[in-house]
């Protein structure tokens, strides 16, 4: 809305942990991150009855398979605490769905016969898996808990590759792996470069003491540009401005080709490039987890990838070409279906919607 205030990410996460009756500090006001997210969801709810021109007063909300793993208190507050948080917007009526049923609803609607189902929801903090038995009969089932045969996933996902990709190709020329004045030539501290390149704790790096302390080591680089480069950032808050830069670079190149990415805000003129093969290369550890997460979810279930028929591709970042198809690799009897990246899973809550409340 353009009004000075604080960037906060992945607010759905803080439900079932112990911050939600917690305070934070927004502008010079102590506010409980629960009366954060309650007018975040008012603002939802204002937008959709702007578009529809309905005064909404029932809801399916989704929700992942766990929210707080290994802790059905914990998850159950969880899943109270959003249910509050709807109601006090004005919610009367208020369903759940499982988030990778709600994915796979459009797909089960075009099915003729039962099928196992790999959901991958592959997002901006968590890369999460569901082995789901789908199928005709099955689609008025209003409770589906007894279809979501596994589930597991990792906290790795886009913003991780965002990540990577501001220490391979912009950072560096902020000083990040730079060596110090000879003879002995030591590589400067990283710790700042990986504050920056990590969207909770950006802002870390922008406190007095740690200005101070950076301010401080411009005699560990040999060359003090890139230290002037480092100060730049840091005096001028542009640490979630490069962020964006990388991941916007990310996308570029999701389907090869290279992209230049204008770093004139650190230096008139500066610039650096990026391509597909060097993105990969950054990510690559990071992909392997996150495909040997979906052998893991079937290996839960008791079942082999040969027993999987379709891997069903949802979030954002599986529009990452080769991280879809890394994915999909081992499970050779499968059918790949993608999904609405972004809104797959609205829309099958949508579905879901008209069988519960229509």
């Amino acid at each position: 809305a353009g009004t000075e205030g604080r960037l906060l990410r992945a607010l759905k996460s803080l439900l079932g942990s112990a911050l939600m009756d917690e305070y934070t500090a927004v502008g010079e006001r102590s506010v409980r991150f629960f009366d954060i997210v309650v007018p975040f969801f008012k603002e939802l709810k204002r937008r959709a009855e702007a578009h529809t021109g309905l005064a909404l007063t029932h809801a399916v909300l989704g929700r992942p398979v766990h929210f707080v793993d290994d802790d059905p208190v914990r998850d159950r507050q969880a899943q109270d605490a959003l249910e509050r948080a709807a109601r006090a917007v004005g919610f009367e009526e208020i369903a759940f769905q499982y988030e990778p049923i709600a994915a796979a609803l459009d797909f089960e609607s075009t099915l003729d016969r039962e099928q196992l189902v790999l959901v991958a929801d592959i997002g901006g903090g968590t890369s999460d898996f569901s082995l789901v038995r789908v199928g005709p009969q099955r689609r008025q089932q209003p409770q589906r808990a007894d279809d979501i045969l596994a589930s597991h996933g990792v906290h790795v996902a886009g913003t991780d590759f965002d990540r990577h990709v501001e220490l391979a190709a912009i950072l560096p020329l902020a000083g990040y792996k730079a060596r110090g004045p000879a003879p002995a030539e030591r590589e400067v501290p990283s710790k700042v470069y990986f504050d920056l390149a990590t969207w909770h704790l950006i802002n870390t790096v922008y406190t007095p003491s740690r200005v101070l302390e950076l301010r401080r080591m411009k005699s560990f680089y040999a060359d003090p540009g890139l230290h002037a480069r480092l100060m730049n950032i840091v005096e001028q808050q542009l640490g979630h401005g490069l962020l964006a830069q990388a991941e916007a670079a990310k996308i570029e190149v999701a389907e090869g080709g290279r992209t230049a990415i204008a770093l004139d805000a650190l230096a008139a003129g500066l610039a650096s490039s990026l391509t597909q093969d060097q993105a990969l290369g950054a990510i690559d550890a990071d992909v392997e987890r996150i495909v040997q997460a979906g052998l893991e979810t079937v290996r839960q279930a008791g079942l082999s990838p040969d027993a999987v028929d379709a891997v069903y591709l949802t979030g954002g970042s599986t529009g990452l070409a080769a991280l879809a198809e890394r994915i999909a690799a081992p499970f050779k009897n499968a059918q790949t279906v993608r999904g609405d990246r972004l809104a797959s899973v609205a829309q099958g809550l949508g579905l879901q919607a008209q069988r519960v409340f229509c």
